[in-house]
């Protein structure tokens, strides 16, 4: 099973870029809601999520992003997700969460997304 990994960095206009590697599930869930968590704390609620690198999401993982867009939102920002792979976003199609999120296949396209 590949590492589960999170960097974070900073963009221009304040949005935090995350990239997420390996697998976000009930095992590491708890470690990507504490990033988020940080990040608001510090007024931080524009974030663009890179998922390219994830190779497996469950309902808990996504559990993190739908616990969050509404404070991000809330705090005029958005969590927009960038390039999941074909099985991630298969999990949050089937969990109906596509309608919710804003996905972005580059960082200009994600950054643009915020308005």
């Amino acid at each position: 099973m590949p590492e589960f990994q999170i960097n974070t960095q900073k963009l221009q206009n304040g949005v935090m870029f995350i990239t997420v590697s390996g697998f976000l599930d009930a095992h590491t869930f708890e470690e990507m809601e504490r990033t988020i968590n940080d990040l608001f704390e510090r007024n931080s609620y524009r974030l663009v999520v890179d998922l390219s690198r994830l190779d497996y999401i469950s309902s808990a993982g996504a559990g993190v992003f739908i616990g969050a867009i509404g404070t991000a939102q809330e705090n005029d920002g958005n969590i927009i997700l960038m390039r999941p792979s074909p099985n991630v976003k298969e999990v949050f199609d089937l969990l109906g969460l596509s309608q919710i999120f804003t996905f972005a296949d580059d960082i200009d396209n994600a950054v643009r997304a915020f308005g």
